[in-house]
């Protein structure tokens, strides 16, 4: 998954395909673990367009998004937000909503 500004989102989601952006901290754990759903994902669903950021170097998007914690998945299609997912349940649980 490679890395993603809050601009790449933005372009990302305009399409008619689904876009993806993860959102997680290195220091947090549940981050670490919802990471390797999201490689499994990615692999899974390559029609998805997945990006990833830090969100301690950017808070743009934090405050754009009204992002409330990490891990979190901003699910958007054709230029609108569909869906903020904070709980990261599982891989087929990702698998449906980002299908």
């Amino acid at each position: 998954m490679e890395e993603w500004n809050l601009q790449q989102f933005e372009e990302a989601s305009k399409s008619p395909a689904t876009a993806a952006f993860y959102l997680y901290t290195p220091l947090c754990g549940t981050c670490q673990v919802a990471s390797r759903m999201m490689e499994v994902v990615e692999k899974l669903l390559p029609e998805v367009k997945l990006g990833k950021a830090d969100l301690n170097y950017h808070e743009e998007v934090a405050a754009k998004y009204v992002v409330e914690s990490v891990p979190c998945l901003l699910v958007a299609k054709e230029g609108r937000e569909v869906e903020k997912i904070y709980a990261f349940q599982s891989v087929p649980y990702l698998y449906e909503k980002l299908s």
